[in-house]
């Protein structure tokens, strides 16, 4: 508190991630941490089972608990002052159930933190490396969405400057970014116009998730300060192609050497790198329920989009869903390219660590490498093509179901199904413009 008042700040701003991955917080003014860090601050548990739009999905323990509290306590090793908002510290938090002191069953880190120590006791010390993909809009009132694509012009891609970020909101971006401390490498303008991309540097897998659920805040709540919308929605335009989550895979060993590195083995690949990269095609239809977790996720895949549509893999091959980077040495890694930007980065790094824990424990080869341009489905099987089949998937893979804990995997199964039932439901404008005057 005294570090924190010599430093100006006042407020202390205590997060913690829903399913969805948003940040759920609390503004405490700074007298208040001790008490906060002590009996901690409550919430209602229902917040996990809250809808973007503010409905409450009917999950046991929650409405019919009659909305009971969870306990929310600061974890102090986390705080930072938020670079653009004077006198403010934010920090995450830990979830727990006031009645057991266990950890909410709903709670994404936590999760993240259980299948960490199932990968401790495998023998497996993983790094992650995130790569996040945004669009950026600016307000267009009149339009059926409100919103238009920033800086829109056709031909940006990879770029940086002015001549696709007229108003230099990426430069901005990342020095805010790098002064939060989320170590941030570098960024770019990306394939589609006001579409960006800032990559993240490697670290331990929670430390990771950490930085990339900071990171959307982070992006979200600066693009607000200029009046924008970010959105790391999978695919916000017909017109335009989606934004990825790509996660960067490798392991260390107990002298901080890559366990993924064996540069006589095939492809250079340890035993533990291929068994791994044999999880993740093994147990890929249930990871897309994690990591492709919207209706409109799988609006991002098929055929020529960059974006994965088959379970397979390559060298240096950007049209696999699981890409082997040509780096080998310390570099040596697995790159899944499966998720979409708007998976909640504990949730898709805790799928992707026990897909890969399974194939490892297993002993699971992958067949031979994909061969030139992907997309070709009579040489690979197809992922589920919609949200209610990569549910179905996750509820009848049990060996990922059971790294992920059956109270998680219930929770998760009941929310989404009902989001697929509520779409299922809703008459698009597609659906009007397609019949209305015809039929």
């Amino acid at each position: 508190m005294e570090r924190l008042t010599v430093q100006g700040i006042d407020t202390v701003r205590v997060a913690y991630p829903d399913l969805l991955g948003n940040d759920r917080a609390r503004d405490i003014l700074l007298d208040q941490l001790p008490g906060a860090c002590g009996h901690g601050l409550t919430f209602c548990r229902a917040v996990y089972h809250t809808t973007p739009r503010g409905g409450v999905v009917p999950i046991p323990g929650g409405l019919d608990a009659g909305l009971p509290d969870v306990l929310v306590h600061p974890d102090l090793a986390t705080l930072v002052a938020l670079p653009w908002e004077p006198g403010v510290a934010s920090c995450l938090a830990d979830v727990t159930d006031p009645a057991t002191g266990a950890f909410a069953p709903e709670s994404p880190r936590d999760l993240l933190r259980s299948v960490l120590a199932r990968c401790a006791e495998g023998g497996l010390r993983p790094v992650v490396g995130p790569e996040l993909e945004y669009f950026l809009c600016e307000p267009a009132p009149g339009t059926p969405t409100g919103w238009r694509r920033y800086g829109e012009a056709a031909g940006n891609v990879y770029s940086a400057g002015l001549r696709g970020d007229p108003d230099g909101h990426l430069l901005r971006t990342l020095r805010h970014l790098r002064d939060l401390g989320l170590g941030v490498l570098a960024g770019n303008h990306e394939f589609c116009s006001g579409q960006f991309e800032i990559n993240l540097a490697h670290s331990g897998a929670l430390d990771a998730a950490d930085r990339a659920f900071r990171f959307k805040t982070a992006v979200k709540e600066l693009a607000r300060l200029e009046g924008r919308l970010a959105t790391f929605m999978a695919r916000p335009f017909n017109d335009e192609g989606g934004s990825g989550f790509h996660l960067h895979l490798s392991g260390l060993d107990d002298t901080d050497g890559n366990t993924f590195d064996q540069p006589a083995a095939p492809y250079g690949l340890s035993d533990t790198a291929r068994h791994a990269l044999a999880g993740l095609l093994a147990h890929a239809p249930a990871l897309t329920a994690l990591l492709n977790p919207t209706v409109n996720s799988y609006k991002r895949f098929g055929p020529d989009t960059l974006a994965p549509w088959l379970i397979d893999w390559g060298l240096d091959n950007r049209s696999a869903m699981v890409r082997v980077p040509p780096e080998r040495g310390a570099g040596a890694r697995l790159e899944l390219r499966l998720g979409d930007a708007s998976a909640n980065p504990y949730l898709a790094v805790a799928a992707t660590l026990a897909a890969a824990l399974l194939g490892i424990r297993d002993g699971q080869e992958p067949p031979e490498p994909l061969d030139g341009y992907g997309y070709d489905a009579a040489k690979s099987p197809q992922l589920p093509a919609d949200l209610p089949a990569a549910l179905d998937a996750l509820e009848a893979d049990k060996a990922l179901a059971g790294v992920l804990g059956t109270d998680f995997t219930t929770v998760f199964l009941a929310y989404k199904r009902d989001e697929a039932d509520r779409f299922h439901h809703h008459v698009t404008d597609w659906e009007f413009g397609e019949y209305a005057y015809f039929l």
